[in-house]
């Protein structure tokens, strides 16, 4: 069977939580009988927890995931943490905890025992770099991610595995410590980190989350081998991957279908659908270009309605019209087979809703494709086409037709601007708030 990769199409926040929980459970073709439960292991493969997703059942019951895969709600789901996230494991015992207090057990996830670890050294320069530079500064979340990122690269970094062996973590820490904390104490005039204690927190984690790591690449390769379908979801967005995205104001990983294959170790042949979760609108969270951004009552109405706000950081969203530009961007660069359109009814009772279709550079070029220049793409302004909007309720449709006929015509203009059909809407927070047009497994 194939792997499916779920990837954000803008900035992140899309709602890809809701549309891997959807996939999780089985998901209906409108009009069609339900669908047995087809997935059997959902798969995060880079970030940490600097994102989170917002799932609601059909019960109400809203579940804030920040490390964990959202497939951890579906009782028949294996959720997997994969080799390229990096991973605070304070925090996962914390969010493991949280949901085992909430009936959602944990028995199941798999953490691959080559993730790296956020480790008090990171978290500390994340802070301490980020006030540093000022106006400068990219909006990390301070949660340590980039610093994480930047000793695995620099082959510095400790990995999960690493606290099994406590000698090996010993020579590790003392190694790394050796410079951060020169970094720490001469640089930023901040409290050395004790080596001892840090060995023995992390140790000490180890052992609580001992029976849940595995070679997960190897775990998933078979799964795929036995007929198993295999969901790998991003965290972040298309236009915050290191390479793909609005550099610097990026994160630290990629969130692009192609950090699906090197952050869980599946090869490429084996993924045959790629699917883009984007809203019908933009948002962004942190600091850099945002070329549809609204500062007037219009986006304000969004953030209110939407409840623009961070799962992670509870920080406000920056919120924006559609941008079909960055769309195209996103369909490009992950090869998409399929989009997921959120949160539509958000638009309900905009009497005329714009829609970026180009960008008009500061020497007055129109592109319809993304600027190769980061100066041209921060000081683009959108060329607008304007739809007609509707008045009518949307949170009760289940069909197609049962959308407002300005709502059908607008979803049809997305999916011939953005580069590839719509798979699915989505008309509200709950699961069953969504119309399926087409299979996505």
């Amino acid at each position: 069977m194939p792997a499916v990769v779920l990837v954000g199409a803008q900035w992140g926040d899309e709602g890809k939580g809701k549309a891997t929980d959807l996939l999780g459970v089985g998901v209906k073709r409108s009009g069609a009988e339900a669908a047995r439960p087809k997935v059997e292991y959902v798969v995060r493969y880079q970030g940490g927890n600097n994102a989170g997703h917002t799932v609601v059942t059909p019960d109400g019951i809203s579940f804030a995931l920040h490390l964990i895969p959202s497939g951890v709600l579906a009782p028949e789901v294996t959720p997997v943490i994969g080799n390229g996230v990096v991973v605070d494991p304070g925090v996962l015992i914390e969010e493991m905890q949280g949901l085992e207090e909430r009936g959602v057990s944990c028995e199941r996830l798999r953490i691959s025992a080559d993730a790296h670890l956020i480790m008090p050294h990171h978290r500390a320069l994340d802070r301490v770099t980020e006030r540093y530079l000022g106006a400068a500064k990219i909006g990390t979340t301070g949660r340590g991610i980039g610093p994480a990122y930047g000793d695995k690269v620099g082959r510095m970094g400790v990995r999960l595995q690493d606290l099994f062996d406590p000698g090996i973590l010993r020579q590790k820490l003392e190694l790394v410590l050796r410079e951060k904390n020169q970094l720490l104490s001469k640089v930023y005039n901040r409290r050395a980190i004790d080596v001892g204690a840090v060995l023995e927190e992390y140790v000490g984690y180890g052992e609580r989350l001992a029976r849940h790591v595995t070679d997960t690449g190897l775990l998933l390769n078979r799964a795929l081998d036995e007929g198993r379908v295999v969901l790998l979801e991003g965290s972040q967005g298309t236009l915050l991957d290191v390479d793909h995205g609005s550099y610097p104001f990026v994160t630290s990983s990629n969130p692009t279908a192609g950090g699906a294959c090197s952050g869980s170790g599946i090869g490429p042949t084996k993924i045959t659908r790629v699917v883009g979760i984007l809203k019908a609108y933009t948002t962004r969270v942190g600091s850099g270009p945002f070329p549809t951004e609204l500062l007037d009552d219009d986006g304000e109405r969004l953030r209110s309605v939407g409840g623009e706000f961070g799962v992670t950081t509870g920080r406000s969203r920056r919120c924006g019209w559609y941008d079909a530009v960055i769309a195209r961007y996103a369909a490009r660069v992950n090869g998409l087979t399929d989009f997921f359109l959120t949160k539509l009814d958000v638009l309900t009772g905009f009497p005329e809703i714009p829609v970026c279709v180009a960008y008009r550079l500061p020497d007055g070029t129109v592109v319809d494709e993304m600027p190769t220049s980061q100066t041209d793409f921060h000081h683009a302004t959108p060329v607008y086409e304007t739809f007609p909007g509707w008045d009518e309720d949307l949170s009760a449709a289940r069909e197609i037709d049962d959308l407002p006929k300005n709502a059908r015509a607008y979803v049809k203009a997305l999916e011939e601007m953005s580069g590839a059909p719509i798979a699915a809407i989505g008309v509200g927070p709950g699961r069953e708030q969504t119309l399926v047009l087409r299979d996505l497994l």
